[in-house]
């Protein structure tokens, strides 16, 4: 695929500011290591040889039975009994942290919330679960949960403004006075009442704070389509009989969504914020979710382990520094105004558009 010289150049932006590059590809590493969570992080063994047979805990349940235990149920590995079991006829091979985000450590040698010991990297809360656990599940939900909402806001957004900015009149005197009246309902008193009649989960919180999120880019996208309504090729599409839908979305969004890509990063910023907000107040996810605002409530309540607060608050301060960064160097890359240096192989494009065009010219 061949990639136009404002493509290019707009990437060059992107790559000239170091900051906002590296921080891209350290996120994206963080982000794609947290999906395999279950690998880091697991209170079952990887791999299991038992008997000359193998076994994969992570992927399917096992009775103890299989094991030569006694109960039909699942078996639990932790177990030192289990465990000699398994290590009579065989052998595990367990992740590189031998906790799930629920798994209680009955093994303390304190009281929960311990400090941090070789065993637990980070330490344990005040329910004697793994701080490392809990980090790199709730590090992963969060994302999960802020690329969700971003992208459903963004779609909502998008098609609102559209609509509103390329028919304008009265379309667009309605809809703003309907997004007028919708911002200012409470969200936070509505999440209240629905936490008092519903059981919140992922997805039912999602569908909540779509509903208050998705106007923040309708006042980018609106302004763009209202500038490029009037615009003289917008008149020729018009006059040559194309659908309102069709110049909307081929013509003018293309336009359009220069200002709203710049946007995007900051939006991704506030959805998690706002879980993490959500859940520091006890409105979010619920109980014993793997929650990163969860462990700052925890670090509030337990200011004798400071280890707490500090896990949570590096780990929101690193996710969202980076997502500011990585915003700044997509701003710098569909900035017009950015200029940068010659990019590498542009001059040989040029040259090589130049002699095709005298060759063109000589032939004729």
């Amino acid at each position: 695929m061949r990639i136009s010289p404002l493509t290019r150049r707009r990437l060059w932006n992107f790559r000239a500011n170091r900051r906002g590059f590296w921080s891209l590809w350290i996120f994206v590493t963080l982000f794609v290591i947290s999906l395999f969570a279950e690998f880091i992080a697991n209170d079952k063994p990887l791999l299991v040889q038992y008997d000359g047979a193998y076994y994969v805990p992570i992927f399917v349940s096992y009775p103890e039975t299989t094991f030569g235990g006694e109960f039909p149920t699942e078996a639990e590995y932790r177990d030192p009994f289990v465990q000699d079991l398994i290590e009579e006829k065989g052998w595990m091979i367990w992740p590189l942290v031998p906790f799930s985000y629920d798994t209680i450590n009955y093994d303390l040698p304190v009281p929960a919330p311990s400090p941090p010991s070789a065993v637990n990297w980070l330490g344990t809360d005040d329910q004697a679960r793994d701080v490392v656990a809990r980090v790199i599940y709730g590090f992963r939900i969060s994302v999960l949960f802020g690329l969700a909402l971003t992208l459903m806001s963004s779609i909502i957004g998008v098609a609102a403004g559209a609509v509103q900015g390329y028919f304008g009149g009265w379309t667009d005197l309605l809809f703003q006075r309907f997004i007028e009246i919708w911002s200012s309902l409470p969200l936070l008193y509505l999440l209240i009442i629905m936490a008092s009649v519903i059981q919140p989960g992922f997805w039912s919180l999602l569908l909540i704070m779509v509903l208050f999120s998705w106007m923040a880019l309708v006042s980018v996208v609106r302004a763009e389509f209202l500038r490029a309504r009037n615009f003289d090729y917008i008149r020729a599409a018009r006059a040559l009989g194309l659908s309102n839908t069709m110049i909307m979305f081929k013509h003018v969004l293309p336009n359009a969504m220069v200002a709203t890509l710049t946007f995007i990063p900051f939006i991704l910023n506030g959805s998690i914020t706002t879980l993490t907000s959500l859940d520091f107040l006890g409105f979010g996810l619920p109980p014993g979710s793997p929650s990163l605002g969860e462990l700052l409530q925890q670090g509030k309540s337990n200011l004798q382990a400071p280890w707490l607060g500090f896990s949570g608050f590096f780990t929101i301060a690193i996710m969202l520094s980076l997502l500011v960064f990585v915003g700044e160097a997509v701003r710098d890359a569909f900035d017009p105004r950015k200029a940068v240096g010659p990019i590498p192989g542009e001059d040989a494009v040029r040259a090589h558009s130049r002699t095709s065009t005298d060759a063109k010219a000589a032939a004729e």
